[in-house]
């Protein structure tokens, strides 16, 4: 008989990653683009620079993993919303099918956009 594991510690390590990125970088962006360059605290980078900035393939690779963790740290948030805060236990295949394939699937989405731009 075959040894099945659970994939649940990497659900459980993709819901930490997430969380500590929403934690550290969130927040900075946030601050800088809905407070700090709007308000003149700063200056604000002009078009060019910034769109130089977002082009480069390292920028788009921390793009990426910002999106796909946070997509994760969301997927496993609600489906355990939904198993213990609505008691949908009883469809527990289902909401982890669609809490998890749209994770990936905004991932792939994510990646899109990022390439193509």
């Amino acid at each position: 008989m075959a040894d099945r594991r659970s994939p649940e510690p990497l659900a459980w390590l993709l819901f930490s990653i997430g969380g500590t990125v929403a934690a550290l970088l969130v927040p900075v962006l946030l601050v800088l683009f809905g407070i700090a360059f709007p308000t003149g605290l700063l200056p604000a980078p002009d078009h060019a620079h910034l769109l130089a900035v977002l082009r480069h393939p390292a920028t788009k690779v921390v793009l990426l993993g910002l999106c796909v963790a946070l997509l994760f740290h969301w997927a496993h948030r609600f489906r355990y919303t939904l198993y213990d805060g609505l008691q949908l236990k009883r469809l527990g295949r289902p909401i982890t099918t669609f809490c998890y394939g749209a994770a990936a699937l905004g991932s792939i989405a994510a990646a899109y956009v990022l390439i193509s731009a």
